[in-house]
């Protein structure tokens, strides 16, 4: 170190450039101190002046109150009157006293929704601090700190905390439910709060309150439950549908676990009290109790469906959870205007209770529950598996149907008698019972996508929000769906036509497995139009089409029109039997109605609605469920669809019985494999209605009487009396549109006297195309060719010869089809002599191809306007009929005229020069 001469230590000398940059340093932090001083002072003015602005804006504590009060929610009917009010609803709750309501009850009750009731004064601090923990760590903020006190606030005093979504909002009213809640705590006692609150909560299946969940659940005063009811009641509160005893008991019970081990913890219960309870087999009380108490208003079909769609939206289009939306559908004072027409409903319930509408036989299907308590303690449950399993062992064909009530209960009764040994207790015991086969119908407003009826099976409802076969059920759709997967696409989008041909021939899938007719090998048409092959349910030509243009282009499709229970995978439903309905989890009735209601449409679809706006209690619309319309097919495409469908219904299509008498109508008939399921799709030009029909344990519908029909007939009798004083409108046709006359053999320009001198008759007809896609070139399958009077071969210079018309199959052609018979000879005769002509004349045979024509009119094929379809016959323009059976066969044959007018002829067509088209075009060269 360096010393001055009086020995100081002298300073070392600093640069000047270090010097001055400390100066800066120090004074920018002196200037940085200052503004975060000014920072923090501007900051708690302003979080001051907004605190005391919230308080400010909270309602007033002393005018305040946190007792329940009603507000029922309402359905309101399409005259704006209100037609019901929802069980669930407040109106249920029945207020008591705390002093009646069991320790055990208030405790488990606090031991789980806030276990430092007693301790804090209105909110929990330490519950705050934990959830915030939880959340930092695990980065789930779902862990609750709302004090019972805080709920109860929340519940009866901020009641549109249901509508709140924002951040803004949700921040706003925890603020002003906290602060509120130390006020209410300064003016209540804590068995007044818990009071109130344990006479306000949701506690699911129409019970709000302790009181109404006591009477719903175990039939009882809520003072005489003990901790193992108790307990089941306080785990109810945080999901009123999650953890329902009645329909969820499984879930319950894991809540229940959960509840029992806080009171044991928090020192309410010992651990013996603990396990008697968890050993109480408290659900089967339940599910006794349900049934014999049951609600007085049971929700109709239409009610089930119309609750479960406004709860999806809420969730769905307002960003509500399943909690809010619960709270505010049975006790948000909502109005929601039903789009169900009342007449149309009435009409459809009074047809599914007539009995003249089902076959004459009408078995039961039986649905069973079994809980015993064995000696030694230990509880079994019995499900309908179960029992079903028991009786195969005896008989391999029970299948859980009977042919009476009284045979379905002995039969109940002797599974219980087998189960139940000497020494056990019945602790509950379900036994439902249910008409088969079984059946759903629903009914579309085809512009506007409402749903105006359903029903969701037949036989009396036992009870709300149960199975509904209308709206939950899926089934296979059967030849339904050809022409949502594959026909509409086909026309739609790649250009093809009413008049497109497929060779209606023996056909294996990529896998090698056959495609089957209805028919068999008897159902093999040769060239047909896509409309034959609606009209008849041509299975074939469904998966050639579809193979043609893709099935992922098919999936898209049927996406499109809604339906939405598909699979996009290529070993499940993006395959070839997705032509024929061949899907893995089939369809719902309403999304396959509201496909058709589509086309039915012009091509616009609508989303199927139940209601069209909710309102809340102050008459605020919440949701505007207008319709919105999305174009997903050509106007075009929609009716040459309908044109088609219309065969369907006509004399020999696959559902020539139905008729709605000068009402046009167009649909489809499906019908799976093995008869399991069966259904008819058709529309008016004012409704869409589907009926589906089978077992619900999927066994075969038997042959004969009404099994393979009553859907058709359910369709007739309901849509018959809807129509009845409705004018007569007509499908309208866009002008998008245009006819031609074409050939049915080819799908191209029909030839006077070729087409139309088909040997079984004029396959000339007039059909509808969309613009740009009608056909500019003439008929190249039907030949006029010289032939041997005598042979029918081809002739030598010493034959006399007649011309005849003959079908070319298309090349690499294979299997035997209606055309083959009809193939232009190879072959040449040998010639004849002078003495061969001589006896010609004086003894006249008929030649070949007439004794072929002759053969095929023993099978009724060949006579003039028919065609050669297994005895089925047509009009000039018709179209011919099979059905279908592997995977989607429909029942019916022959067919029904065509659209538009057609020109028959006779059989003679062209000579040495050739043929001309109307316009004169040379377009056939005569064989020699």
């Amino acid at each position: 170190m360096n010393f001055d001469k009086n020995h100081v230590a002298r300073k070392k000398s600093i640069p000047t450039g270090t010097r001055i940059f400390r100066r800066i340093s120090l004074t920018a932090l002196k200037i940085f101190l200052v503004l975060l001083l000014f920072c923090v002072i501007l900051g708690t003015a302003a979080g001051v002046g907004m605190i005391k602005g919230l308080i400010a804006s909270a309602p007033n504590i002393d005018s305040l109150s946190v007792a329940p009060a009603e507000s029922a929610t309402y359905i309101y009917n399409t005259g704006n009157k209100p037609v019901q009010k929802l069980a669930e609803s407040t109106s249920n709750r029945i207020l008591v006293k705390l002093d009646q309501i069991p320790e055990d009850l208030q405790h488990a009750i606090v031991a789980v929704e806030d276990e430092r009731f007693y301790k804090h004064h209105g909110i929990d601090i330490q519950g705050i601090a934990r959830a915030a923990v939880i959340g930092i760590t695990s980065g789930d903020f779902s862990e609750g700190a709302s004090t019972i006190t805080q709920q109860l606030i929340k519940n009866n005093v901020f009641t549109d905390w249901v509508t709140q979504t924002a951040l803004s909002q949700k921040l706003r009213r925890k603020f002003q439910e906290q602060y509120l809640a130390l006020q209410l705590e300064k003016k209540m006692s804590k068995d007044q709060i818990l009071q109130d609150y344990l006479n306000t909560i949701n506690l699911g299946a129409s019970s709000y309150g302790v009181q109404a969940a006591a009477k719903r659940y175990f039939n009882k005063d809520v003072s005489q439950l003990n901790l193992s009811e108790s307990t089941v009641i306080a785990g109810i509160t945080q999901n009123p549908t999650l953890y329902n005893p009645i329909i969820n008991p499984d879930e319950n019970a894991k809540r229940r676990k959960i509840i029992l081990q806080k009171m044991v913890d928090q020192g309410y219960i010992s651990e013996q009290q603990q396990q008697d309870a968890l050993a109480d087999d408290v659900y089967s009380r339940i599910q006794k109790t349900a049934q014999e108490t049951d609600e007085v208003s049971i929700y109709s079909y239409y009610t089930d469906a119309l609750i479960e769609q406004v709860m999806d939206d809420l969730v769905e289009v307002k960003g509500y959870t399943r909690q809010q939306a619960y709270k505010a559908v049975y006790s948000g004072g909502l109005k929601i205007y039903s789009n169900q027409d009342e007449e149309i409903q009435k009409i459809c319930d009074a047809e599914f209770a007539n009995p003249e509408n089902y076959p004459s036989v009408t078995l039961i299907g039986l649905d069973y529950a079994l809980s015993i308590q064995k000696s030694d303690g230990e509880i079994i449950n019995y499900s309908s598996e179960m029992l079903r399993s028991w009786f195969q062992k005896q008989d391999s064909s029970f299948n859980m149907m009977f042919d009476d009530e009284e045979s379905a209960k002995a039969a109940a009764e002797t599974y219980k008698n087998a189960m139940v040994e000497k020494g056990d207790t019945v602790l509950g015991e379900r036994v439902s019972l249910v008409p088969q086969p079984q059946a759903s119908v629903v009914i579309i407003d085809n512009e506007t996508g409402y749903v105006k009826a359903i029903v969701g099976g037949r036989g009396e409802k036992e009870a709300s929000l149960t199975l509904n076969r209308a709206t939950e059920t899926r089934r296979q759709p059967g030849s339904t769906f050809k022409i949502v997967s594959t026909y509409a696409p086909a026309l739609d989008a790649e250009n093809m036509t009413l008049a497109t041909v497929f060779d209606n021939a023996p056909y294996n899938y990529t896998n090698g497995v056959p495609v089957n007719n209805w028919a068999g090998k008897n159902a093999y048409t040769g060239l047909t139009t896509i409309r034959q092959a609606i009209a008849g349910s041509i299975n074939v030509v469904a998966v050639k089409c579809l193979t043609e243009i893709t099935p992922r282009l098919g999936f898209e499709y049927a996406e499109a029109l809604g339906i939405s229970t598909l699979y996009d995978d290529e070993n499940l439903d993006v395959r070839q039997p997705l032509a024929l309905g061949g899907i893995t989890d089939g369809v719902v009735n309403i999304e396959l109605c509201d496909a058709y209601a589509t086309i039915a449409n012009g091509g616009k679809y609508n989303e199927a609605k139940f209601y069209s706006r909710i309102e809340d209690s102050e008459g605020k619309v919440i949701i505007d469920n207008t319709p919105e319309e999305k174009t997903v097919l050509k106007d075009s495409t929609a009716f040459l669809l309908t044109q088609a469908m219309m065969d369907v219904v006509k004399a020999g299509g696959t559902a020539s019985d139905v008729s709605l008498g000068e009402m046009p109508i167009a649909g489809k008939t499906g019908t799976t494999s093995d008869d399991r399921d069966i259904w008819f799709a058709a529309y008016s030009p004012y409704y869409t209605c589907t009926v589906w029909g089978g077992y619900d344990n999927h066994d075969t519908l038997p042959s004969g009487d009404l099994y393979h029909t009553y859907h058709k007939k359910l369709w007739t009798a309901i849509m018959s009396r809807i129509h009845e004083n409705l004018p007569v409108r007509q499908f309208e046709q866009p002008d998008s549109v245009e006819t031609a006359y074409v050939c049915k053999k080819s799908g191209l320009l029909a030839v006077d006297g070729v087409c139309t001198g088909d040997p079984r008759g004029s396959m000339a007809y007039t059909e509808y195309f969309a613009k740009g896609t009608t056909p500019t070139k003439s008929c190249d399958v039907h030949t006029a060719v010289k032939v041997c009077s005598s042979t029918g071969l081809l002739p030598t210079a010493t034959c006399t010869t007649t011309t005849k018309i003959f079908v070319k199959r298309p090349a690499g052609s294979e299997g035997t089809t209606e055309d083959s018979a009809y193939a232009p000879p190879s072959a040449t005769c040998k010639g004849h002599n002078i003495l061969d002509k001589i006896t010609d004349i004086l003894n006249p045979k008929k030649d070949a191809a007439d004794m072929d024509a002759d053969d095929s009119k023993k099978d009724g094929a060949t006579t003039p306007g028919s065609d050669a379809n297994s005895g089925s016959t047509t009009t000039p323009d018709g179209n011919s009929g099979s059905g279908d059976s592997s995977g989607s066969g429909d029942t019916g044959s022959g067919t029904g005229s065509g659209s538009g007018g057609s020109t028959s002829g006779d059989s003679s067509g062209g000579d040495s020069g050739g043929t001309t088209a109307p316009g004169g075009d040379k377009i056939l060269e005569i064989i020699p």
